[in-house]
């Protein structure tokens, strides 16, 4: 088990003189348990289809929905977003939701870096399937103000009602969510434990530094059989 933080990417982060120099930073959240080619396709294609110069993954720390699987220890799923994107100088990670005490909510994570980051054009990236529970987020108006949404998808994936009904009650924020389709995102964190809990291959489904560390570790041998997620929604992030 890797319990030390990992100083060159902890919260001090935020306050880089490269995150301050820049004009549009994508911000990719996730429980990343374990992260996969899926999440950093998902991040490539949306830094380079909006022109971001920076994205900025942040594990999170105490998922508020997530319950039902134990969630691996926060500081090991830093480390095998940290070891994944090590070799993309336009990826960096943040401690900011471990660090923060109880559970992790997209909206104070938010509010910290346009705190942080005042003059930034903030993107969030998520998946399309969580999406669609956006309305039932804490404060989602406010998250949709403070960050233009990126809505990683599956080809043929249909978010119309949301946006209709986004576009009904409050055209404005209608504008500020995009729909981005990621042929990758076939690959899900809940099909890779439940493979490594069958003793089935993960290879290239994710990066290796990733599986030679499951294997080390031994994760998500043990674990129970999860439930569905809440609504439905798979595990992509």
């Amino acid at each position: 088990m890797t319990d030390k933080p990992y100083p060159a990417a902890k919260r001090g982060i935020l306050l880089d003189g490269k995150l301050r120099k820049i004009r549009r930073l994508g911000i990719m959240g996730g429980t990343f348990d374990p992260i996969h080619y899926g999440h950093l396709v998902a991040a490539e294609t949306a830094r380079s289809a909006f022109a971001l110069e920076q994205v900025l993954f942040i594990p999170t720390g105490n998922p508020p929905h997530k319950v039902a699987y134990k969630v691996t220890d926060a500081w090991e799923r830093f480390h095998m977003v940290a070891s994944s994107i090590q070799t993309n100088d336009r990826f960096q990670v943040s401690s900011l939701e471990i660090e923060r005490e109880g559970p992790s909510y997209t909206i104070d994570t938010l509010r910290t870096l346009r705190e942080l980051l005042p003059e930034q054009e903030l993107y969030f990236i998520t998946g399309a399937d969580a999406l669609r529970d956006i309305l039932s987020w804490r404060q989602p108006a406010e998250i949709i103000k403070l960050a233009t949404i990126i809505a990683a998808s599956r080809p043929g994936y249909s978010l119309d009602e949301l946006l209709f009904l986004i576009g009904e009650n409050a055209p404005r924020l209608r504008n500020r969510i995009f729909q981005l389709e990621i042929p990758a995102l076939a690959i899900s964190s809940t099909d890779i434990r439940r493979r490594v809990r069958e003793g089935l291959s993960i290879r290239y489904l994710l990066p290796d530094k990733v599986r030679l560390y499951i294997e080390q570790e031994g994760l998500y041998r043990n674990i129970e059989e999860e439930a569905p997620c809440p609504h439905n929604i798979q595990s992509f992030f």
